[in-house]
């Protein structure tokens, strides 16, 4: 058993630490925010994400999972602190260490015997060196401590599982002692023969990022075949099938809609062309998959005006609002973009969310927010299908079109098909699969 202290009990780190405790560890959860450590002391979770509500109760009643605001405390019952906080992206898209170098000092400052001090959280290249620096400068006395690097690589609405059941776990590391805990850490994923990556610091900090910014590339790629589909009269959906047999290719994020959101590509894709730029070259692939990215929910807006020329004093229903389904992210979400230019285009909005509309709502107070799918579509003029979440994907069209304004329906997911919108009297439009 290892003794951990997680510091950050945002996304990354709630959901690590308490995976890394039901892996037997005992894990010390790091918060500043006091009312979020008092939340979850009673078992309150500061984010949506199925599974973990019950994960954290069973491992504080077991006696491996802990949370608590004081870093020392933290730190006395850990030998291995993981860092889990933000990296938000920076005006100029690079990512903002202000919170890591924080933690980094507050370390330094409370170390009073030697750590493997890890990094969790999603940084450029060079930061390990930057926390060392920030560490040793903020001891009062000189004290070892060894560094490791573990990006973490899950995705929200199936976090859990990515923690349990990963594809890979990515370490990397400056000693033996370091490596060596790491190891101890991972041991049950060894003993599931989970592919370990080994590697340096550096090594590890760009893995991360080179991962997320291909799946970004890999989705808006898709959805420039989707444009192109539709200019040609071609299926997207067909083409990304028949694309994703080929194993080289794979079947995943080859979904044509709205494009990604969240808490990480957007992030990310942004950070590893800054941290191009700063070695002296260019990822300019990864340029391009951001720019079309940026332009989807411009796309939305024409299919709209398709359907409804004159949006001015028109109702419109939004079905979805997070990023994605199974998450209440609503960070970078394609929804934020597709709110704003719908209002200035004079339409009023009706919206609904599984989970989502509280976090929406601090964002967009002056929405009208609804019960569920069809006391959205009352009245509405347009139905606009955003967030493919189970909820909708069998919406009993009959229902919804008789509470509507005129049946029409924008899919951005494409989760229908011109044949059963045809059938109940929708004009229907979708992204980049012809009529029939």
């Amino acid at each position: 058993m290892s003794r951990i202290c997680m510091i950050g009990t945002g996304y990354v780190g709630l959901v690590s630490g308490a995976c890394l405790a039901d892996f037997g560890h005992e894990v010390w959860c790091v918060d500043i925010d006091a009312q979020r450590i008092a939340d979850l002391k009673k078992n309150i979770m500061p984010i949506y994400e199925p599974g973990l509500e019950d994960l954290v109760r069973k491992n504080v009643a077991d006696g491996r999972l802990f949370f608590t605001t004081s870093l020392a405390e933290g730190m006395e019952h850990g030998d291995v602190i993981f860092i889990a906080v933000q990296t938000p992206m920076s005006e100029t898209g690079e990512a903002d260490l202000t919170h890591v170098l924080k933690v980094a000092e507050d370390i330094g400052r409370t170390m009073t015997r030697p750590h493997v001090v890890v990094t969790k959280s999603t940084v450029p290249v060079g930061t390990s060196r930057r926390v060392r620096e920030t560490i040793a400068a903020a001891q009062r006395e000189p004290i070892p401590f060894y560094l490791a690097s573990n990006p973490e690589f899950l995705r929200e609405g199936s976090s859990i599982e990515d923690f349990m059941r990963p594809d890979r776990v990515v370490i990397g590391t400056d000693s033996p002692e370091a490596e060596k805990a790491m190891r101890e850490i991972y041991r049950p994923l060894y003993l599931l023969e989970t592919p370990i990556v080994h590697g340096s610091i550096e090594t590890a900090e760009l893995i991360k990022y080179a991962s997320n910014a291909f799946l970004a590339v890999k989705i808006s790629f898709i959805n420039e075949i989707a444009l192109l589909a539709d200019a040609v009269g071609a299926d997207v959906a067909t083409i990304a099938r028949a694309m994703g047999l080929d194993r080289r290719i794979g079947p995943k994020f080859l979904h044509a809609g709205l494009g990604y959101g969240g808490s990480c590509l957007p992030k990310d894709t942004n950070a590893i062309v800054h941290i191009a730029r700063q070695a002296g070259t260019r990822m300019s692939i990864v340029e391009a998959a951001i720019a079309v990215n940026a332009k989807l929910p411009e796309v939305a807006m024409a299919k709209a005006r398709e359907l409804l020329p004159d949006l001015s004093g028109k109702t419109v229903a939004l079905l979805g609002l997070s990023f994605k389904p199974n998450t209440d992210d609503i960070r970078d979400a394609p929804s934020r973009k597709l709110v704003a230019m719908l209002r200035d285009a004079g339409a009023t909005l009706r919206v609904h969310d599984p989970v989502a509309m509280d976090n929406f709502r601090r964002v967009e107070p002056d929405l009208v927010y609804c019960d569920g799918p069809y006391d959205a579509a009352g009245g509405a003029d347009l139905a606009v299908l955003v967030t493919e979440w189970n909820q909708y994907r069998q919406l009993d069209l009959e229902r919804l079109g008789a509470a509507m304004n005129g049946r029409r329906f924008l899919d951005c997911r494409n989760v229908y098909d011109h044949g059963m919108m045809a059938e109940h009297g929708f004009d229907y439009r979708c992204f980049g699969r012809t009529r029939s």
